[in-house]
């Protein structure tokens, strides 16, 4: 049993933590300020609904995403708990303050922006500051997402979260019984649906989707990491050489199962063995070397948590 961490290294990675998210939320207010929100490209969220009250209100977008969430979070409170946690609320809070200090306006103000005009557009009649002209919208849709997409990844990685739509997603879970992919997709089509109706955009609805695939895959990538684990099944009338070279060549633990074959209903061994995606083409020639004849399935592995293997899995709970 590991011991209890003590109360130093508890503070140590808490200031860690948090100064993680605070460093997440650059990336993640230089995607929606310069890049996104300029256009109402926002993929969903409460960054959509933030446009919206722009639009309406004229209300700064950091402000706006602050407004939104605070009803999240009391709704969250009272019917999930305080899972969320104290982290949620200071990344909350930190990414919608980052979203208006990091806008172009007001980085001119402060002197990291030397020429505002260069970064000045009209679209539809009205003034916006980006950092790409409107011909350069592919552009701006692309590195606004990676950036948005980094810095929530980066954000799951230091135990935050930005609250948003997490909590409508969990009540859905709660109270509908769906999964939390479907929770997900009902939410942000929702809000974007909301946001191109309002904006009377059509093609609101394909910026906003697009950013939301690229946002989500590069958040996945930068949360969790690579796929980098495969999971092989080997059924071969040769298991205890294949078992060898499996020991040998590549240094990897292995579980022999026992099965029945479909067919005939005889006794077959099937060696299960977890590995690097690197060391699948090396194990496929060592098998047919053996065994042209073998049955080989090689499967994606999420996680695993074991020797030899670093868990991909994050844990947004604090540990006791």
């Amino acid at each position: 049993m590991s011991p209890k961490p003590t109360r130093k290294q508890h503070l140590q990675r808490e200031i860690i933590n948090h100064l993680g998210i605070l460093f997440a939320s650059v990336f993640f207010a230089a995607g929606y300020s310069w890049f996104l929100l300029p256009y109402n490209m926002a993929p969903g969220g409460v960054g959509g609904i933030s446009q919206i009250f722009r639009v309406l209100f004229g209300i700064p977008n950091g402000v706006s995403m602050i407004l939104i969430n605070i009803p999240l979070f009391v709704l969250s409170f009272i019917f999930i708990g305080k899972s969320f946690g104290l982290k949620s609320v200071y990344g909350m809070l930190v990414c919608s303050v980052m979203t208006d200090l990091m806008s172009m306006p007001v980085l001119h103000k402060i002197g990291l922006l030397p020429d505002l005009a260069a970064h000045t557009f009209t679209v539809n009649s009205q003034e916006i500051f980006a950092m790409f002209p409107p011909e350069d919208m592919m552009l701006s849709a692309i590195a606004g997402s990676v950036l948005l997409g980094l810095g929530l990844g980066l954000i799951f990685r230091f135990r935050g979260s930005t609250g948003g739509t997490d909590i409508p997603v969990a009540l859905i879970k709660q109270k509908a019984n769906l999964s939390i992919g479907t929770g997900y997709y009902i939410v942000e089509t929702g809000i974007i649906l909301a946001v191109a109706i309002f904006m009377m955009d059509p093609k609101l609805l394909i910026w906003a989707y697009i950013n939301l695939f690229i946002a989500s895959s590069i958040t996945n990538l930068v949360s969790e990491g690579l796929p980098y684990v495969k999971g092989v099944y080997i059924i071969s009338n040769n298991v205890d050489e294949i078992r060898g070279v499996i020991f040998d060549e590549l240094q990897r633990g292995l579980t022999l199962l026992k099965g029945m074959s479909g067919f005939n209903q005889r006794e077959i061994n099937v060696i299960f063995c977890v590995l690097n995606r690197r060391q699948v083409p090396l194990l496929t020639d060592l098998v047919k070397e053996i065994d042209p004849e073998a049955f080989m399935i090689v499967t994606d592995v999420y996680d695993v948590m074991g020797y030899g293997f670093k868990s991909r899995k994050l844990n947004l709970q604090d540990p006791a």
